[in-house]
């Protein structure tokens, strides 16, 4: 079993006289300034000119500088920007101002692990990954909780790389919740297949075919929609609090002998097989440059797949029920 680290090993003194610059302030931005600001440490942000983010930062108390100065006056950089935006503003804003000692740290692994960023030998390169949103982050920590967190080392310079990286996790309150070690490239190989294989790509599909198999045999949109895309919740909320055992011991007799039984024709060695050739295509490099190519040609792929998913039945059915739910819940 991996060994979990906790509130006490983890030691904030080490961050004590640095100043940490958080770049970017969204859902993981704000959450990681204010739990580091509430900790006792030194926290600026660092946002483009102009970004709507500013004034939020700043009436939490926050001093905001735009990247490259905040970059500059920090020891400690956590860059929190989407993917595809961190090669660009790492080269432009941030590396022409790192000095010997410095501290770069990703939320995720995919640029350094893909070799977008290249950072220079005398720095600490370090991840501390919450394993949940920013709001929750943010909010555990109000109530004196915290978000299980991922930390790795992929480049230690200072000798106190791995320290430093657990002293930032107990500082947005990780080692409250327990915070495990990993490597770059396990986080970001396992991340994307997470992503592409179960949890978004999976399940989007598991749930547009199902609905679609309902609609195309005659039944009511309305209901293909509760069967197969509203209740998940329920079940996941079942799986998450005590595994697929206690999800099972939930549910009627009915359903349960009806997973062990169907479950299996659902997803079968044909779709083994298929996770096995996404996950080669995550460990190859292919998915990374196949996203990479696509956001420096302008997302056309990308843009136009986001439009037609926009438009499918599914969709257009479950805009009207949630309006009427939002109704319900006023009276």
């Amino acid at each position: 079993m991996a060994r979990m680290y906790y509130d006490e090993d983890g030691n904030l003194d080490l961050l004590a006289e640095k100043t940490i610059a958080i770049i970017g302030f969204g859902s993981q931005g704000h959450a990681h300034a204010l739990n580091l600001k509430d900790s006792g440490m030194n926290v600026i942000v660092g946002l483009y000119p102009g970004s709507k983010s500013a004034k939020k930062a700043e009436s939490a108390g926050l001093t905001v500088k735009n990247v490259a100065d905040a970059a500059a006056a920090a020891d400690f950089i956590m860059i929190l920007l989407p993917d595809e935006v961190q090669k660009t503003v790492y080269q432009q804003e941030i590396a022409p101002h790192l000095k010997e000692g410095n501290i770069i740290a990703f939320a995720h692994g995919f640029n350094i692990h893909f070799g977008q960023v290249v950072p220079p030998d005398n720095v600490d390169v370090v991840m501390v990954a919450p394993k949940g949103p920013g709001h929750l982050v943010r909010r555990t920590y109000e109530q004196g909780q915290g978000v299980p967190c991922l930390f790795a080392v992929y480049q230690n310079a200072s000798g106190q790389a791995r320290d430093r990286a657990m002293a930032y996790a107990k500082g947005i309150g990780g080692t409250r919740a327990g915070i495990l070690e990993t490597t770059f490239r396990e986080e970001t190989e396992t991340d994307l297949f997470g992503e592409q294989a179960v949890l978004c790509g999976g399940l989007s599909a598991l749930i547009k075919a199902g609905f679609e198999t309902l609609v195309e045999a005659g039944y009511q949109p309305e209901l293909a929609y509760f069967e197969c895309l509203h209740e998940v919740k329920l079940i996941v909320d079942l799986v998450v609090e005590g595994g697929l055992a206690q999800m099972r011991d939930s549910i009627s007799n009915t359903a349960e002998y009806g997973d062990y039984t169907r479950g299996p024709r659902i997803v079968n060695d044909q779709t083994k097989a298929e996770m096995r050739k996404i996950l080669s295509e995550i460990q190859s490099g292919q998915f990374a440059r196949e996203f990479v190519l696509e956001n420096q040609s302008g997302k056309p792929g990308f843009i136009s797949m986001r439009r037609q998913e926009a438009e499918h039945p599914v969709e257009e059915v479950g805009k009207d029920l949630r309006a009427m739910f939002s109704w319900l819940k006023k009276m």
